[in-house]
């Protein structure tokens, strides 16, 4: 296995963790806490590392029309969105928005999970 394949597995795996140590912790709580918002962003960090190493270990160009491609963008986008408004959420510290904040993390959370375990399913086929 080559390193950078390692280095990609890893680095998904790493953002998988993260976010959904954040999602989870924020869902069961119900409250946005500033260190759900880190785990937000190391998880969104951890999935661009990830998804820019296997860019570069495929033979396929960039192709929006590849559903893997496609759902594997939606999500990086709303990971994005989601880390920036939780940030903002939480700046701005309105309360019933800290409160409300977990549906819509766990519908980006779900979502996000549609490309990695589509990823996974394409790399066991090979």
């Amino acid at each position: 296995m080559s390193n950078i394949l390692v280095f990609s597995t890893v680095t998904i795996t790493l953002a998988l963790l993260f976010y959904s140590i954040g999602v989870w912790a924020e869902r069961i709580s119900k409250y946005l806490k500033v260190w759900h918002v880190v785990t937000f962003w190391v998880g969104f960090t951890f999935d661009v590392c990830g998804t820019l190493a296997m860019h570069f270990i495929s033979d396929d160009p960039f192709d929006l029309t590849d559903i893997h491609t496609l759902t594997g963008q939606i999500a990086l986008w709303l990971m994005l969105v989601h880390a920036i408004w939780a940030t903002l959420v939480v700046h701005n510290n309105k309360s019933q928005l800290r409160k409300n904040f977990h549906r819509y993390s766990f519908f980006v959370w779900l979502i996000w999970l549609i490309p990695y375990i589509g990823g996974m399913i394409l790399g066991m086929k090979g």
